[in-house]
């Protein structure tokens, strides 16, 4: 059976939904970083909704983030108007970076939700393009990914072979999280979005090396995925790389293949430890 489960919204509409709450209670500042130049702390896209007494997203802190939210409290108090200003980010700020910020101020009436919607849907055209990661196992280290990666501008596909393994949480509206009980699992891959980062660690050895054929395959197809990277030792690669070539793989579709997977430098075998080296490097070739 090939099955998907409920469709999750991303980290970015995670905050959206969060903010979306919050301006049901009462009017807000919309702050967005327009434009920079230099060292910054945040770049062009990135908001905050300030509220009068929270705050939803950040700009990137420090007296920065202060003066904004003074700013924003002061305009939803005296009824301003929009408007931009420009923060240098030396002394007079209390701030050594050196750079340039031009922040826009809107205002945002109490439930003007479309009003939100449209600002987050403008912010994201110029941030950074989310990781798009697709995860083969819910074992102790999927686990501890997905517990990470949730925390992260990250839309995640999470599939496994094995059914009513997604912990409770995973499976709710907003979770950030695509949970996808597919059996086979290997029949996932052709579903997988264009660009996947994909990580393979199943339970079965067997499992992981029909996922590598297959996603080998649909890159001989389409050649539409960025990343194929494979848990385990260098011996495990050595194994299948062998039996891939006796599939007819090529040496150069081989190398498509990174075996063992993780920033190099941060040892450990607890499972956080790499999930922690495995984040580092998706977020590392995003550059």
């Amino acid at each position: 059976m090939h099955c998907a489960g409920k469709v999750s919204k991303d980290f970015r509409l995670n905050t959206l939904k969060t903010a979306c709450d919050r301006l049901g209670a009462g009017p807000a500042c919309w702050v967005e970083v327009l434009r920079s130049q230099g060292s910054v702390p945040r770049e062009a896209g990135t908001w905050m909704l300030v509220l009068a007494d929270e705050l939803v997203g950040t700009i990137g802190g420090g007296h920065l983030e202060f003066d904004a939210m003074a700013q924003a409290r002061e305009l939803m108090k005296e009824g301003k108007p929009a408007f931009e200003q420009r923060y240098a980010l030396g002394p007079s700020l209390g701030q050594c970076c050196g750079g340039v910020v031009w922040l826009r101020y809107e205002p945002l009436a109490r439930g003007d939700l479309a009003a939100l919607r449209q600002r987050v849907a403008r912010s994201a055209q110029r941030l950074a393009p989310a990781l798009q990661v697709a995860l083969f196992g819910a074992g102790h280290v999927g686990h501890a990914l997905v517990r990470l990666l949730s925390t992260l501008p990250c839309t995640l596909h999470w599939i496994d072979s094995r059914d009513a393994v997604f912990a409770p949480q995973w499976l709710e509206d907003g979770s950030g999280v695509l949970c996808e009980h597919s059996a086979p699992v290997e029949a996932a891959v052709a579903d997988l979005a264009v660009h996947s980062q994909v990580l393979i660690m199943s339970f079965s050895h067997a499992e992981d090396l029909e996922v590598v054929a297959a996603c080998l395959q649909r890159q001989r197809a389409r050649a539409d995925l960025d990343f194929i990277g494979l848990i385990g030792s260098a011996t495990k690669w050595s194994v299948f790389r062998r039996r891939l070539a006796q599939r007819g793989f090529s040496e150069q579709e081989l190398d498509q293949v990174t075996c063992p997977i993780g920033l190099a430098g941060i040892t450990g075998k607890e499972p956080e430890v790499i999930a922690v080296a495995v984040a580092a490097q998706l977020l590392q070739r995003r550059g």
